[in-house]
């Protein structure tokens, strides 16, 4: 038996069965090295998913592994309880680049805490319970998010203290106002969120939370502008408004630094996670001082902001500021998609690719229709992974394959690696 099949085996009998390994034989990853990583058999593969969008500036990048390792050296572990420079600090840059006046930061160790955070500053700040979400829409696996959750193969359990209700979304493919143009289809959601407000609702929502981009919902991408058109009306009611920047955050779009500016507007709170640490658990949310400050006792995350996670994510934010990872990523996504939309166009069981930056996908279908496919985005999924590219899955039907590699890919690491997944369309 090999070192993955092993590995394997004692993984089946050790974790619960609702944890599952993404390929029909699981590898393992030993090791990495910028956009590459290694299995226990010594097996190399190019990353397009960086453990779902959070190993997000190359394996092993110098900058943050040294100030990994000098942080560890002096301290691994306070807490908010105590003053800490690299909580501060990094608190400091996070809020300065968030684009929100005057914000305040509050540190967690995932994006299901921070947006969890996010309700609960919402909620006690509007005194209500009323909370609005996106159909399509993933924030999280903790009780309060997957009552936000409107995507049912993630969706474990309906029960909540919240009254939640959802709108029509980014994911148009699949809404019944598809036919539209983007100011159609725009002008459409608005409407549809009227209506869940004066039907639904009891008037006083506390906040709408949104994806800017659909991340587990298979980057279902709406129409620039979509979000400032529902902000006029969140606004009409002193409705706040959350962005779920978990997977759109720190450049990976390309044109803007977080997903919210292609939308002119300014959220009340933005959550990360993911990708600011490139790997280290580090999460948090940031938002107006008014809302930040609401809380009536003291509250604090024990892990949140610890010196060892904070060095880190201050390393990967600067290394993405000063390499301009955001500017890579705009013209290593045009490179993308120059590429993969002859291919795409020329397969009927593709039904689009779409997205933006380093933030790509498409969506698997039956041979002329938009019947969701699951089977062939399985297939595609393998034998990416048979040439040496991991991608990741995703969508309502698990019928996406989400395409996201590291902001710091080069122009010849993207043609390798899109070598290798039009070979494997061209086998499907």
């Amino acid at each position: 038996m090999g070192a993955n099949a092993d590995l394997a085996k004692r993984y089946a009998a050790v974790l619960p069965a609702y944890t599952t390994p993404l390929y029909e034989d699981p590898i393992s990853i030993d090791r990495g090295e910028g956009s590459f990583v290694f299995d226990l058999e010594g097996n190399k593969y190019m990353d397009w998913f960086g453990g779902v969008l959070t190993t997000m500036v190359g394996h092993s990048q110098p900058d943050v592994v040294a100030a990994v390792q000098a942080q560890a050296a002096k301290v691994m572990h306070t807490s908010t309880l105590y003053l800490s420079e690299p909580m501060i600090e990094f608190a400091e840059e996070v809020a300065a680049v968030s684009g929100i006046p005057d914000a305040k930061v509050f540190f967690t160790t995932s994006g299901s805490e921070a947006n969890d955070t996010a309700l609960l500053l919402a909620t006690h700040y509007r005194k209500s319970n009323e909370v609005l979400a996106m159909r399509n829409s993933y924030h999280g696996r903790s009780f309060t998010t997957q009552a936000i959750t409107s995507h049912r193969s993630w969706s474990n359990t309906a029960v909540s203290g919240l009254s939640v209700n959802f709108v029509q979304g980014p994911y148009k493919l699949r809404s019944p106002y598809h036919d539209a143009d983007d100011e159609g289809y725009t002008q459409a959601c608005v409407a549809d969120l009227v209506q869940v407000i004066d039907m639904m609702t009891a008037g006083d929502v506390a906040c709408l939370i949104a994806e800017p981009i659909q991340g587990v919902g298979g980057f279902a991408t709406p129409p620039d502008g979509f979000f400032g058109a529902m902000h006029k009306v969140l606004d009409s009611h002193g409705i706040l408004f959350v962005s779920d920047e978990v997977q759109t955050g720190w450049g990976r779009t390309g044109d803007h630094f977080w997903g919210y500016q292609a939308h002119g507007i300014v959220p009340d709170m933005l959550t990360f996670a993911k990708g600011v640490g490139n790997g280290i658990t580090l999460a948090g949310i940031v938002g107006r001082p008014e809302v930040m400050d609401c809380l009536p006792h003291l509250s604090f995350s024990t892990f949140g902001g610890n010196p060892l996670s904070t060095a880190a994510g201050l390393a990967t934010l600067r290394y993405v500021q000063e390499a301009d990872l955001q500017g890579n990523a705009k013209a290593r996504g045009q490179q993308m998609k120059e590429r993969l939309s002859p291919v795409v166009e020329g397969a009927d069981w593709i039904a689009e690719l779409r997205g933006k930056g380093l933030m790509q996908a498409i969506e698997t279908v039956h041979a002329g229709s938009i019947e969701p496919d699951a089977k062939a985005a399985k297939v595609l999924l393998e034998r990416a992974k048979d040439n040496g590219l991991l991608i990741g899955k995703g969508g309502l039907y698990g019928n996406v394959l989400r395409l996201t590699p590291m902001l710091n890919i080069t122009e010849q690491e993207m043609d390798q690696g899109l070598d290798a997944l039009i070979a494997a369309i061209a086998s499907v």
